[in-house]
């Protein structure tokens, strides 16, 4: 069973047990992008922060907005707008970084990405998962088009969105927060 943390702007932490469905559903995170529902697998989700403006790295590709200090560690955050090809996130007061666990490379990597607004936790069921189409360029980005309540939900590959890039690009952020961890005493 997987935990997920919910920090709110008065400082609270709402946890929890996450608990994944057995059998054909599965539990998704929904959240905004431009007025567009996308979703990440409950799994791969740690916690959700409220955003705070990150310290920029420099030589960084565009989608990497920077790095926040998270217990210790220095995490990249990604511009999830920019990631997709989009023009850069406008922050809100909605805005937050969601907090998912990644594999790069054989090794576990934490990263946060940057959305409009988180929405909710929903049950869809493999039967209201259509693949995306082949002929979409970047359809590879995604798991499915889910359908909930009567809408369309991006169902994200989120390993392959993050993955994606370039070899090296995000590289030097992954050993940036392995040497800040290590050096950080009780982190």
């Amino acid at each position: 069973m997987n935990t997920a943390t919910i920090h709110t702007g008065a400082g609270t932490r709402v946890a929890g047990p996450v608990a994944v469905s057995p059998g054909t559903e599965q539990q998704y995170l929904t959240f905004s992008l431009g007025g567009e529902a996308f979703a990440i697998g409950i799994l791969a989700i740690k916690e959700i922060i409220e955003y705070e403006p990150p310290t920029t790295v420099p030589m960084m590709p565009d989608y990497v907005r920077g790095v926040i200090n998270l217990r210790g560690a220095a995490v990249p955050v990604i511009d999830l707008h920019c990631r997709l090809g989009r023009s850069p996130s406008q922050v809100t007061r909605r805005t937050c970084v969601v907090m998912v666990e990644t594999w790069a490379q054989g090794q576990k990597q934490d990263l946060g990405v940057l959305v409009d607004a988180v929405n909710a936790v929903v049950d869809i069921p493999d039967e209201a998962i259509e693949p995306p189409p082949r002929t979409w360029s970047g359809s590879e980005l995604l798991r499915g088009i889910g359908k909930v309540q009567g809408r369309f939900v991006m169902l994200l590959n989120i390993e392959q969105v993050l993955s994606d890039a370039p070899p090296g690009e995000l590289a030097g952020l992954t050993a940036l927060n392995a040497v800040t961890h290590a050096e950080t005493p009780n982190a």
